[in-house]
């Protein structure tokens, strides 16, 4: 298969029939085999009943299904597994990116053989977003921002589900998140990885039909502590060096009492000093410890990679002798 089009779906029966049948009718000028692959993650208002209905009549969709709803990551996880093409792009279900632009995205691989990945980008400059709501574009934004220093390059819009993948790339992650935060999962490996990404221009457009599955909460939690997790000596560091600034700033207030003879024997001031000085020190080499797991997670992702190709080179020798 050259084409696999992965789009999750959680109660999503007003977009469903449409949202497949235009990406269809795009994909129709694909020049290459495709698959359209809706996951159903446990909806409980009819989607799974549409979705069927249009497997039937179109043998191009390829519906994957679970009954409880458990969150966009695990959807996203299931339709990577079950797709079997070479590039896998992954789009939402109420359309807020026009279908062409997956036309756009899988040129974009096909052009260039040393991209592994690309990202849909509404804040990329050549983006833009229409109709969609000031409240969750200014949190959009804020949100996005924040996780700019979170990445060793600059990414304008690392939190959206819109991008295309190199097979080779969705093989050599082990992806564990199950909601929103493997958008963020996905970059911090494949980076780590060493692949490749472009982020192409794309118009963002709000959602017409159907409930938005947004929670801010939730969300704004885990790109927190994903921030944290990615470049912990951002918070180690600046506790640390404030600790360390304050404890040294009060001991050289207690040197100029003791040398001005106002220092008074036991004020809590030298004792004080001296936690915070200490207390900074040991702050800076939690940092400096965090620097160095994260050196080791980035060597076990690696060795990680490397056990898979392995495997599939072994499946294939055996499953290509077997055949012989």
């Amino acid at each position: 298969m050259d084409l696999s089009v992965v789009i999750p779906m959680f109660n999503e029966a007003e977009n469903a029939q449409r949202t497949l049948q235009k990406v269809d009718e795009v994909l129709a000028e694909f020049g290459g085999s495709y698959e359209i692959i809706p996951v159903n993650d446990g909806s409980t208002d009819g989607t799974l009943d549409i979705l069927r209905g249009v497997a039937e009549r179109n043998k191009k969709v390829k519906i994957a299904s679970y009954p409880k709803n458990m969150g966009r990551g695990r959807a996203l996880r299931t339709g990577f597994k079950q797709s079997t093409g070479e590039l896998v792009i992954s789009t939402d279900a109420d359309l807020s990116y026009a279908p062409q632009y997956i036309l756009e995205l899988a040129n974009v691989l096909r052009n260039d053989p040393d991209l592994d990945f690309v990202l849909g980008s509404p804040y990329v400059p050549g983006g833009g977003t229409q109709n969609v709501p000031l409240h969750r574009l200014w949190i959009s934004k804020l949100g996005n921002k924040v996780l700019q220093h979170a990445f060793p390059t600059r990414i304008y819009y690392s939190t959206g589900v819109f991008r295309g993948y190199r097979r080779r790339v969705l093989d050599s992650i082990e992806l564990e998140s199950d909601d929103k935060e493997i958008h963020l999962e996905i970059l911090s490996k494949a980076i780590a990885l060493g692949f490749r990404f472009k982020e192409v221009p794309a118009i963002l457009t709000g959602r017409e039909k159907g409930r938005s599955k947004f929670k801010f909460k939730k969300t704004a939690l885990s790109h927190l502590v994903f921030s944290f997790f990615e470049k912990p000596m951002i918070v180690f560091g600046f506790l640390g060096l404030a600790a360390l600034a304050l404890g040294l700033l009060m001991g050289l207030y207690v040197a100029y009492l003791r040398f001005a003879g106002l220092l008074t024997p036991g004020r809590p001031l030298i004792t004080l000093s001296l936690l915070l000085i200490l207390a900074g020190i040991q702050i800076l080499a939690f940092g400096f410890v965090a620097i160095q797991i994260l050196s080791l997670r980035k060597e076990m992702l690696r060795i990680q990679k490397d056990n898979k190709e392995l495997k599939r080179g072994l499946q294939a020798f055996f499953s290509r002798d077997s055949h012989e």
